[in-house]
């Protein structure tokens, strides 16, 4: 398995979006001063005594072009403060960090207003509806603010609106649509802008079991159509399992272990991940390939893929009198 360094500096190349290089977000009064001393200096006993809290803390860091990878922590992990650095929401107090080919140390407000219209969007927890007014008009509200003709911009939320599955509801307002169909609005509002990278700070965690598991396999199906760049953040694990291509597990501003879901649960790189991986089935994450041994001579009939997850093809394999080719 690939160790967090081997992890964080990988793709050198086109393929990477976000790029993250010894990221600090340090909050209190001697933030400033700490920071111009560097990050050699930065200990838990001189944070404590400089009543500095590390939000972020080293961070090393790529996503790369059309990826879902999963941000996830308890809370005060340092997740959201990651999150929005790498939105210009709040400014790192060290490193490099750079988004879309914006370097966000070194953008002016203006640049971050052009990443932010242009190049990023983001879905948060909280709805963020403007209740006066209608479905169609909530969608189309960045375009509104671009200064794009009405018409133009309520053709282009007719199309996300339907895409989200909310046809007919073009004229309700946010009070007449339920939680799942709020979300499904600021899902298409965020996606007026044909952002490149698509930021979700914990999107489906105040929805019911039901609706939240609803919510991701919609927002699978968008994925499948659009193929963004996402970075998806969440304190679920089954979450996380489910919705990422790879996963980055914070715990006190640092970040612990990249890997892909199957990764982190073969191969844990302390007893805080093991934690997290312990209530997984691994049937439900470990592939097929990763299980697989040489054939003696030529599997006959019988045949899965290497991709498939084991718990998937468990019954077919067993009951199988035959040896099964992947």
């Amino acid at each position: 398995m690939k160790d967090l360094q081997s992890s964080m500096i990988e793709d050198n190349s086109e393929n990477v979006v976000i790029r993250c290089n010894a990221v600090w977000k340090l909050y209190g009064d001697a933030a400033s001063g700490l920071a111009r001393d560097g990050a050699g200096s930065i200990t838990d006993e001189v944070l404590a005594e400089m009543d500095v809290i590390a939000a972020v803390r080293d961070v090393n860091l790529e996503v790369r072009r059309d990826e879902i990878f999963v941000i996830m922590g308890l809370s005060g992990s340092g997740k959201s403060s990651l999150l929005r650095c790498m939105t210009g929401l709040v400014e790192l107090t060290m490193g490099e960090l750079e988004v879309a080919g914006y370097e966000l140390g070194r953008a002016s407000a203006q640049r971050l207003i052009e990443m932010r219209r242009h190049a990023v969007s983001m879905v948060f927890q909280d709805f963020a509806l403007l209740p006066h007014l209608t479905v169609l008009d909530n969608v189309a509200f960045p375009l509104r603010m671009q200064g794009v003709p009405r018409a133009e911009r309520h053709r282009k939320a007719r199309e996300l609106i339907e895409l989200v599955g909310l046809a007919g509801r073009e004229s309700y307002l946010p009070h007449e649509l339920s939680g799942g169909q709020q979300q499904r609005v600021g899902i298409a509002r965020s996606l007026m802008t044909e952002p490149e990278i698509w930021f979700l700070d914990e999107p489906f965690s105040a929805l019911d079991p039901l609706i939240r598991a609803e919510m991701q396999n919609e927002f699978l199906r968008i994925q499948g159509m659009l193929r963004k760049s996402i970075v998806f953040v969440t304190h679920d694990f089954e979450e996380a399992v489910r919705l990422a291509d790879r996963i980055a597990i914070m715990h006190s501003g640092k970040v612990v272990q990249i890997g892909t879901p199957e990764e982190l649960i073969t191969s844990p790189a302390d007893d805080y991940v093991a934690k997290f991986t312990r209530k997984i089935p691994r049937r439900q994450v470990i592939k097929v390939g990763s299980v697989m041994t040489p054939a003696n001579g030529v599997a006959a009939g019988n045949r899965v893929h290497a991709c498939d997850v084991i718990g998937d093809v468990a019954a077919q394999v067993v009951n199988s009198t035959e040896p099964t080719e992947v």
